[in-house]
């Protein structure tokens, strides 16, 4: 019972580190990569498409992606729907290809980005302190119904402390390689 508990938190707080990373991979570091343009949606047909169904991106060089449209009716559509993005960026058309140039980060906006990456590492801390509250809160009900007891309970609660220990430390450095990342220039 109490190994149950122990694998379904480790594997929901796998899962907040997971998405902490999905989540930072997103922030852009001035160099090229076709996952900065995994949010953007594309009116196709009169329903919203991910660009990724629609086009084929590639990395031209270290500052410009290379977007091959599959149907080229929808080249002025995906053009439209990167300006309006809040990314920042200005795509241009080049014969069947659209190209994007990813401006230079300036000091002020790095600053900004590493401000936005340190508070998604506190929502990740706090999404893993939450499966430890779960977790703890499930072995002091098995504790209640004398199915354990408070040697188990305390022994559980110890190790899933630490577990929640190891996993705040992977965020903290996914956390420090990101911002030494947004840092480099």
């Amino acid at each position: 019972m109490i190994n149950d508990i122990r694998k379904d938190a480790e594997q929901r707080m796998d899962k907040c580190v997971d998405s902490f990373k999905n989540h930072i991979s997103k922030i852009r570091t001035g160099r090229a990569s076709p996952s900065i343009l995994d949010g953007i949606m594309v009116e196709y047909y009169g329903a919203a498409t991910p660009l990724r169904q629609l086009a084929n991106v590639t990395v031209e060089d270290s500052r410009t992606l290379k977007i091959n449209v599959f149907d080229r009716s929808l080249s002025q559509a995906v053009e439209k729907a990167i300006m309006t993005s809040d990314l920042g960026l200005n795509p241009s058309s080049a014969g069947t290809d659209i190209r994007v140039p990813l401006p230079a980060l300036t000091e002020e906006r790095r600053k900004d980005l590493i401000k936005v990456v340190r508070g998604e590492a506190e929502q990740g801390r706090v999404s893993v302190r939450n499966v430890r509250r779960d977790a703890n809160d499930k072995v002091k009900a098995l504790l209640k119904d004398k199915e354990i007891s408070e040697d188990e309970e305390r022994r559980s609660q110890d190790d899933i402390q630490k577990m929640t220990d190891v996993f705040i430390k992977k965020i903290d450095s996914t956390l420090a390689e990101k911002e030494a990342e947004l840092m480099e220039f």
